[in-house]
């Protein structure tokens, strides 16, 4: 089975570029440079003391949750260029939390397909819309804020980067702890245990990003393209995805991460990469 055996390196690259100040961790304390107002393209809490930058999920909902402000124009345009150019690429080659799933999943026990459970990919389409969109907007206080509801009750990465490090090494914040802590670690628990006998769980049934990133994957400008004078329609590129997609059917799904384990397992050197916006296939195949 081929793999992409450097995709990891790009995923250490993208984690690291995005919490360089890693002595911030032994300090209990949150980097607040000026680097804050720009934002990374994947899963990385604005809470983590290594963080550079903000997370885009995290900053529109304070912009959507705030009294003064009403649409974030900077975040959802920069999504959307993102999503436009790469689609679920940053899933598969930017995103911290993707790659620490990946991590665990590394672990060796028993495996798990998640084919027959296809219909919870729909519930991070809900989560996008619900806890992203709709409750920050609608359900405010006395003084017309709303609640970050992703962020606070279900984000695990929050809780991954930002809840448990500050905790350790910030007394104040560990002695301020309550069940919301609890809660959160439960979930993050949760995430961990599935993760190790699923390939990533939260990217396919839970993430806002992987949401609205798929949104833009049919038609972003780095996609995948069959040859459909070399394919057979054999299947074994369809065998090899951990994300349940069928590459010579669809293969520029929703679902793809466009980790390249397809391309590399084709015996045909049917599937190619490619930046621009031609077809998918270069002609129907019918098998």
């Amino acid at each position: 089975m081929a793999k992409n055996k450097h995709r990891w390196k790009f995923q250490l690259a993208a984690t690291l570029a995005s919490n360089p100040f890693l002595l911030n961790f032994f300090r209990g304390k949150i980097h607040k440079g000026s680097s804050k107002i720009l934002c990374v393209p994947g899963l990385n809490c604005y809470s983590c003391p290594a963080a550079a930058a903000s997370c885009p999920i995290g900053s529109l909902q304070a912009v959507i949750g705030s009294s003064k402000f009403h649409f974030a124009y900077y975040i959802v345009g920069f999504l959307i260029l993102i999503g436009v150019l790469l689609g679920r690429v940053v899933c598969g080659f930017l995103c911290p939390f993707g790659w620490f799933q990946e991590l665990l999943h590394k672990i060796p026990t028993k495996k798990f397909s998640t084919k027959k459970l296809h219909i919870l990919t729909y519930l991070k389409y809900v989560i996008l819309v619900c806890f992203v969109i709709v409750l920050p907007l609608t359900i405010v206080n006395e003084v017309g804020l709303g609640d970050p509801f992703f962020c606070k009750y279900i984000c695990p990465a929050g809780i991954l980067e930002g809840g448990i490090p500050l905790s350790l090494a910030n007394g104040s914040i560990r002695a301020s702890l309550g069940d919301l802590f609890t809660r959160k670690s439960c979930i993050l628990l949760g995430i961990v245990v599935l993760s190790v006998f699923f390939y990533r769980p939260f990217c396919k049934w839970i993430c806002p990003f992987g949401a609205f990133y798929a949104l833009f994957n049919q038609i972003s400008l780095y996609r995948f393209h069959i040859d459909g004078d070399k394919c057979t329609a054999c299947g074994v590129c369809s065998k090899v995805c951990k994300m349940d997609v069928d590459v010579f059917r669809t293969p520029n799904h929703a679902e793809c991460i466009r980790c390249g384990d397809c391309i590399r397992t084709c015996p045909h050197q049917a599937i190619a990469k490619t930046f621009s916006l031609k077809s998918d296939r270069k002609k129907a195949i019918s098998k």
